[in-house]
């Protein structure tokens, strides 16, 4: 059983005008088996946290820390993380020209494994799971993610937690840009994945659609760079029905 721990964590980055902190001091606790939806407005730091327990070197961690089974993440490198049992899902997946999707989840999959996967069961492995997210055969062979539109992409993301089965996975609004069909087929994805074992699953979004398919066990409005209220599914239908408006200033 995973456990990601989050204490008072603080962050931000360096602008033309000086430091500007971001995370103020925000405290989580995921364990396996639970999904935990993390809601709030643009600019409140929702991504900035994602981004600082992968390790974007963009984003200064000033203090607190993030504990995966115990064990700090921060005194690791990013791949170091991704090896641990860290899966970071971004809102905007680059492109690698020149790297085939193939290549490049079985690479992923040798280091996360310790070892290369017998070719004929990868195979295997791989053309089962991108049936059930319906990625054509033929984009194995594609570079990752170039020419990709916004659904494919982010099916793509979701293979490669398919396949990697991380400890923890972290959704950084994986609904941005989906629509009705890729949105059912992303969402079943992480149901899947969820369910498979020990994964617990923090997701990022503004808006509750994505909730209709994927059910949270907890809900945490983000506002101001920190969490400020927390509940269960009833508290993303409230605000749905009634926005941000009662959290921006908030402080606890």
């Amino acid at each position: 059983m995973a456990t990601l721990e989050i204490k008072d964590l603080r962050a931000g980055v360096t602008t033309d005008e000086g430091r500007k902190e971001i995370l103020k001091g925000v405290n989580l606790t995921i364990r396996s088996g639970e999904t935990h939806a993390i809601m709030g407005p643009n600019g409140s730091g929702k991504s900035t946290l994602s981004y600082a327990i992968a390790g974007h070197p963009k984003y200064e961690v000033t203090s607190g820390e993030v504990l995966l089974d115990g064990e700090s993440v921060l005194d690791m490198t990013v791949d170091e993380r991704a090896r641990a049992g860290l899966f970071l899902a971004m809102q905007y997946p680059v492109e690698v020209p020149g790297v085939s999707m193939s290549n490049f989840l079985r690479t992923a999959a040798t280091a996360v494994r310790g070892e290369a996967p017998k070719v004929r069961q990868w195979v295997k492995e791989v053309k089962d799971e991108m049936t059930k997210l319906e990625i054509p055969a033929e984009f194995a062979e594609r570079s990752v993610n170039e020419g990709f539109s916004g659904g494919e992409k982010k099916r793509h993301e979701i293979l490669q937690l398919a396949l990697l089965k991380p400890k923890i996975a972290i959704l950084d609004e994986t609904d941005s840009g989906l629509d009705v069909d890729a949105l059912r087929i992303v969402s079943e994805g992480v149901n899947a994945y969820k369910d498979s074992g020990d994964a617990g699953v923090m997701l990022i979004t503004h808006y509750t659609r994505i909730l209709r398919h994927i059910t949270p066990d907890f809900v945490h409005v983000f506002a101001d760079g920190r969490i400020v209220e927390s509940g269960g599914k009833a508290l993303a239908d409230e605000l749905e029905e009634n926005g941000y408006v009662k959290y921006v200033g908030t402080t606890v």
